[in-house]
């Protein structure tokens, strides 16, 4: 979704997904069973219209109450989505590397007051060494800025590595004094990433899949190079021409996703992911309470925690969870710890493709009073 200070990058890969225009018009709460009725109505003539394509999971308490695709995965060899299809995901991976950063803290190798600079000890701007800390490029309030411009695209085929992007970005200063304000930022996942790598001497991915992936049963989620074939990857499509003009979006790809976001996954993994978390597969109690409760207003009702939206009342009713977006992807995870409910949706399509399916269930599925 559109993050209170985060402006849609005009095409740029793994930025958050533009809110949708029209709200639904509706927000009646209905019964579980109206609920998905009406949602399942609604993606079919979202399909249709050639507004969605990929793939809806609905549960609660583990338990899958919906689980369909829609769609192709590839138009040219006419080859349908499946729940098994694996969609780039953007910004949804910065979920990962948030609960990354956590285990971390929880082992005693990561403190999230302390500075940048104590992991990464030869970064080059000295005010982000010293100043920044954990907290802040966790929270987006460290005025570390993006990475998506004209120097990414210069660059983009040459950006293998996080140490490549820090190589790249690293002498720039803070755009504002850490801690002052919010500002979503792509390259302070970038610096969590790399502060990974420090601290555990393994890469990003492998650190995330021994310790995320592979604990939540995520078998079928990575982040291997786009030159790579990965079965049942789907071709993402951006709208060139009104809806009517559907071309592949390989020319927007980085080259591998990054701790910032990229990579794919699948609806069913996403929702082992969000099982794992709940039952503190991943995380103790504490962390993870600490890991999804907003710190940071970013907008009426909305609050970002670290790599997750904080979207709950004062009475815990509401989500918590990530979305993703770019030319021809978009996803969005949403929690209900509450009632028990998880929606994840995934598309290859631009943004809002997803966002629209998971905005219009939201309203209509039932409290826990």
């Amino acid at each position: 979704m559109l993050m209170a200070g985060c402006t849609a990058e005009g095409g740029e890969p793994m930025t958050a997904a533009p809110t949708p225009a029209e709200p639904p018009t509706s927000t009646e709460r209905l019964t579980e069973t109206e609920a998905l009725a009406t949602l399942e109505t609604f993606v079919r003539e979202e399909a249709a219209a050639d507004r969605f394509s990929g793939a809806v999971l609905v549960a609660k308490d583990g338990d899958v109450l919906l689980s369909k695709a829609y769609g192709l995965a590839d138009r040219e060899r006419d080859i349908p989505n499946t729940v098994q299809t694996r969609f780039r995901v953007g910004s949804m991976n910065k979920m990962f590397t948030a609960v990354a950063i956590l285990q971390l803290v929880e082992a005693g190798k990561v403190d999230l007051n302390a500075a940048l600079g104590t992991y990464l000890t030869d970064y080059p701007n000295r005010d982000v060494a010293e100043q920044v800390t954990i907290h802040h490029l966790l929270t987006h309030t460290g005025g570390t800025g993006d990475i998506f411009g004209p120097e990414f695209y210069a660059h983009r085929e040459e950006l293998h590595t996080l140490d490549d992007y820090v190589e790249l970005y690293g002498e720039r200063g803070p755009e504002f004094e850490p801690g002052s304000q919010w500002a979503y930022s792509n390259y302070g996942f970038i610096l969590l990433g790399a502060v990974i790598e420090a601290v555990t001497g393994q890469s990003y991915y492998d650190y995330v899949r021994e310790h995320i992936y592979e604990p939540a049963g995520m078998t079928r989620t990575g982040s291997l190079p786009e030159a790579k074939e990965v079965p049942d990857r789907a071709v993402g499509y951006m709208d060139l021409g009104g809806g009517t003009d559907w071309q592949p979006n390989t020319d927007t790809l980085p080259y591998r996703g990054t701790s910032a976001g990229g990579g794919y996954s699948t609806v069913e993994d996403f929702a082992r992911f969000a099982d794992a978390l709940l039952n503190h597969e991943l995380l103790s109690l504490d962390s993870t309470e600490l890991l999804i409760t907003g710190k940071e207003e970013i907008a009426s009702g909305v609050s970002y925690a670290y790599g997750f939206e904080d979207h709950r009342d004062a009475g815990g009713n509401g989500w918590v969870g990530h979305g993703g977006g770019a030319p021809g992807m978009n996803g969005d995870l949403r929690i209900y710890p509450k009632s028990g409910y998880m929606v994840v949706v995934l598309a290859n399509l631009d943004p809002p493709a997803a966002l629209r399916v998971v905005d219009y269930l939201d309203p209509r599925l039932p409290l826990d009073d």
